[in-house]
């Protein structure tokens, strides 16, 4: 771009080359010809909407005067808001961050703004333009780190929300950051919040951590169930406005976290004492349509899970009812690929052979690998792990059933995943299952394998 010292001078140069008068331009433009002359003759500023008009006019790329308008009417004069937010969301919308940084960078000194950016960053955050609004959050959380504000911890929860992504290093560190954070939020997010994290932590197989979190939770969803349902209760529209589910899920979806805890653990007993709490919603007192449809999925998901962990506690009997479950069952994809671990978890841990359910299922198998995530939190992180953790089942199942073309196929894939979402576990786990079997393998899987190790060590997932 060519830098001059103001817009005005290369509009000037533009009207000279086109042989075109300020009256033409303003007819051409939109912008009024006393705007254009005050502009040239007097430097007072045009608005950001008559500058996308002049852009355009001009012929030029949307915002390609945006810098130059940054450092002459915003830095090199006093901070005017009425110019500065709607050149935030412009280049917002735009993805120019950098345009985004200097302006942020230059207001920042008076705390005075900061309610305000923190306003444009919810309106940001609402329209999905994630990467703007998280340079907002992070300059209003700098500035405010020391209120202990609850706008601080929206901030921070905005902040943890935008990085959970695949890297499973990085979300351990924004879970952490984040967590603290917690307790400052108004106590209704606090659930959503709770939930969340959860979520995290499960896919990062902190059991404790997850363990901790889940009570937490449910205790905080019990108290606003019973303040809920008191004679002085708060608005009901208002409260479920706020939540993403309906209060009570947050009470059983713990039970749900927990029972995964001790199913993870191993302790299968105390894993279906929790299930058959989440089983037992007779307590719940609503009745409407939302409500309804979450109880019929935790009711069959504590008819399935009952199931589970009767089949990881060595009880074999129940797999032909799993399996028919399954296919009855109007599964989604995130389900399926649950579903499809536990059976392949039974069948390494026991020596059951399943060949015909893996030839009943190929299809569903072969969707795993396509499946497209939502920006739900639970979805985006603990089916992903869930797959990764299936894939290397199914590689184990295979190469102790000597099928090492399959066998080595999927466990290449788990250990490419790895490098993806910075799985260490996983990685190491990979390298271990293939050294076992290594004699096994040919040339071509070998260089492959060898491939990715070095790409392991050079992102730090091991070393030896």
């Amino acid at each position: 771009m060519k830098h001059t010292p103001k817009i005005s001078a290369e509009f000037e140069d533009y009207l000279k080359q086109n042989d075109m008068t300020l009256s033409q331009f303003a007819e051409y433009s939109g912008v009024h010809q006393r705007t254009l002359s005050n502009w040239i003759t007097q430097h007072r500023p045009v608005s950001v909407q008559q500058l996308d008009r002049i852009t355009a006019a001009m012929d030029l790329p949307e915002g390609y005067f945006y810098d130059v308008y940054i450092e002459n009417y915003i830095i090199e004069l006093s901070p005017n808001f009425r110019r500065i937010e709607p050149l935030l969301y412009r280049c917002a919308e735009l993805d120019k961050l950098d345009a985004i940084r200097r302006m942020v960078g230059h207001i920042m000194d008076n705390p005075l703004y900061a309610s305000r950016l923190f306003d444009i960053a919810e309106a940001l955050f609402e329209q999905s333009r994630h990467a703007a609004a998280l340079l907002l959050y992070k300059n209003v959380a700098e500035v405010e780190k020391y209120q202990h504000s609850e706008r601080l911890a929206i901030c921070q929860y905005r902040i943890f929300t935008i990085q959970v992504g695949d890297d499973q290093g990085l979300n351990l560190k924004a879970a952490t950051l984040f967590e603290p954070f917690v307790e400052r939020l108004d106590e209704i997010d606090q659930l959503d919040a709770l939930k969340d994290l959860a979520n995290v932590y499960r896919s990062l197989r902190l059991w404790d951590r997850l363990d901790v979190i889940a009570h937490k939770m449910r205790d905080k969803a019990e108290i606003q169930y019973t303040l809920e349902h008191q004679q002085k209760k708060r608005n009901h529209a208002q409260l479920e406005k706020k939540l993403t589910r309906p209060l009570f899920v947050y009470i059983t979806y713990a039970d749900l976290l927990c029972a995964s805890v001790y199913e993870a653990k191993g302790d299968y007993e105390q894993a279906l004492e929790y299930t058959y709490a989440y089983a037992n919603l007779d307590w719940v007192k609503e009745t409407d349509e939302d409500t309804l449809h979450w109880l019929e999925l935790f009711l069959n998901w504590a008819l399935c899970n009952t199931c589970v962990n009767k089949l990881l506690s060595g009880d074999i009997s129940v797999l032909p009812d799993y399996v028919e479950y399954i296919s009855i069952s109007s599964n989604t994809t995130n389900e399926l690929v649950t579903q499809l671990l536990n059976i392949m978890m039974t069948a390494n841990r026991y020596e059951v052979d399943v060949d015909d359910i893996l030839e009943q299922f190929e299809m569903k198998i072969d969707s795993i690998t396509q499946q497209q995530l939502s920006a739900d939190m639970y979805t985006h992180q603990v089916v992903p792990e869930q797959s990764t953790r299936f894939k290397y089942e199914l590689a184990k199942y295979y190469l102790n059933k000597a099928n090492y073309s399959l066998g080595f196929k999927h466990l290449l894939d788990v250990l490419s995943k790895s490098l993806v979402i910075n799985k260490e576990a996983f990685f190491i786990s990979c390298i271990k299952l293939f050294e076992q079997f290594k004699p096994f393998a040919g040339f071509r899987v070998c260089t492959k394998y060898e491939s990715l190790v070095r790409e392991g060590r050079k992102e730090r997932l091991f070393y030896y």
